[in-house]
């Protein structure tokens, strides 16, 4: 738990009592390997943070071809967010990529958190603030960059990832084929 305080701890500080409260809202789960964190068609309880693991979220269209959202490693947040604040049906899958920790926080939970402690209600709007500007940044780059100016920004914001991820996931978030993303790899 010491890792969620120093993770709160980045966009606001707060005291032994307030954390004691603000850990009772979260629960432990572990994961394995495949296993699936929300599958299509799943309703949304929960948001979750990666104590440890890779888990990636993706979405199959009709012709059952599989578009990544997204990765998340230790120290990030995911889950089906239209879901989740609506609380309907999910429309993407998360899988474990490895085997993992995370912390769920329901809606109910995070909505009392951020109503109780002003700091918590600034931390979720930091961290939803973020997510909104990277998912930006991440469809300006789909629409205007070239695949070798994907990859070097994938790279350059987020270097750990390269090496975890297997490349034909890689591949499919750039929308590149996994032959592109090798002469761009073998060229860097």
């Amino acid at each position: 738990m010491d890792q969620l305080r120093n993770h709160i701890e980045e966009i606001t500080p707060i005291s032994d009592e307030e954390f004691a409260y603000i850990k009772t809202f979260f629960t432990k789960k572990k994961i394995k390997k495949h296993q699936y964190l929300i599958q299509s068609g799943d309703k949304v309880q929960c948001e979750y943070w990666i104590i440890k693991g890779t888990l990636r979220a993706f979405y199959i269209n009709k012709d059952g071809k599989e578009h990544i959202l997204q990765f998340a490693i230790k120290n990030w947040w995911i889950s089906d967010y239209n879901a989740y604040f609506n609380q309907a049906e999910s429309n993407i899958n998360i899988v474990c990529m490895e085997d993992a920790e995370i912390l769920c926080l329901t809606l109910y939970a995070r909505e009392k958190l951020a109503s109780e402690l002003h700091k918590m209600e600034h931390f979720f709007r930091m961290k939803l603030t973020l997510l909104y500007s990277s998912q930006q940044k991440r469809i300006i780059s789909l629409l205007s960059d070239n695949p070798k100016e994907r990859y070097e920004k994938f790279a350059s914001y987020y270097p750990s990832i390269l090496q975890k991820i297997p490349k034909k996931y890689i591949a499919e978030y750039l929308g590149v084929c996994r032959e592109t993303l090798s002469r761009l790899y073998l060229n860097n």
